[in-house]
């Protein structure tokens, strides 16, 4: 079996682990978020149906130094509010928003590069 074969088989795997912990997260941790009034205004914007879960899990998984630079920025009301979201969620929401979060980065990274790295060749 070929290299490329056995990655591309891992990014699905990945991509799938990613997609089920989508639903998950969402319905557990940012359906609860959306019905309060407090925090339904404040989960950044929503450029397409269900980019709000990607706001909150940055929110929570992204360290608040980083999060609290962002909110400084002019691009500020495009990110959830972070120090809102860790008051109303609890320790189970946090990890999956990490567990989730970092998942969907790498394995967006990891299809991006196995893309380049088939194009140059490299699996020729």
């Amino acid at each position: 079996m070929k290299l490329i074969t056995i990655l591309v088989g891992l990014l699905i795997a990945l991509v799938f682990v990613t997609a089920i912990l989508f639903v998950i997260f969402g319905q557990i941790t940012v359906r609860k978020l959306r019905k309060n009034p407090q925090t339904k205004d404040q989960l950044g914007i929503e450029f397409a149906s269900g980019w709000d879960i990607v706001n909150v899990a940055q929110a929570l998984a992204i360290p608040r130094i980083l999060i609290r630079k962002l909110n400084n920025s002019p691009l500020s009301a495009l990110y959830a509010n972070s120090d809102l979201l860790h008051k109303y969620t609890n320790k189970f929401d946090k990890v999956l928003a990490v567990i989730f979060y970092w998942l969907l980065v790498f394995s967006g990274l990891f299809g991006i590069v196995l893309g380049l790295l088939d194009v140059f060749g490299v699996f020729d």
